[in-house]
């Protein structure tokens, strides 16, 4: 469409242009007639190099705007997935909350008996092990003294 009017601009430019060179004389209306040609063709090349930028301006244009709706498309799409799935886990939590409680209450008495049950078992255990490393220590502090007193090799 622009280019077109744009066309149809050079041509009205060009005829009255034209009608201007028919009163000059005859050698300069040859020149004229050349120079004009030349003009008419830098213009129309000119026009159309830009028609040809613009079309592809406005083609990326519209590649980034196709682009933007189908982000924000699968977005609009997505987000109510999303919500849902946001709605259910907090349901879930919900849902689990007295579970969980209930299990803490059965858990804490059973684990209060075990511990009743093992602190003896450990105490008596960590008391016969300490006898036990008393001994060793003073074995071993025994070993060691006599081993200093035997005379140094020779």
């Amino acid at each position: 469409m622009k280019f077109s009017i744009i066309a149809a601009l050079v041509v009205v430019l060009a005829v009255a242009h034209g009608t201007e060179a028919g009163s000059l004389v005859k050698r300069d209306a040859q020149i004229n007639v050349s120079q004009m040609t030349k003009l008419i063709k830098d213009m129309s090349a000119s026009i159309t190099s830009a028609t040809q930028d613009m079309v592809e301006k406005v083609k990326a244009l519209e590649m980034t705007n196709t682009a933007q709706t189908y982000a924000e498309n699968g977005r609009s799409q997505i987000q109510p997935l999303v919500d849902k799935v946001m709605a259910e886990a907090t349901k879930l939590q919900e849902q689990v909350k007295p579970l969980v409680s209930n299990v803490e209450e059965h858990i804490r008495p059973i684990m209060e008996n075990f511990n009743t049950q093992v602190k003896p078992l450990s105490d008596n255990f960590y008391g016969q092990v300490k006898a036990l490393t008393d001994v060793m220590e003073k074995f071993f502090q025994q070993v060691t003294d006599s081993t200093k007193a035997l005379p140094p090799p020779q």
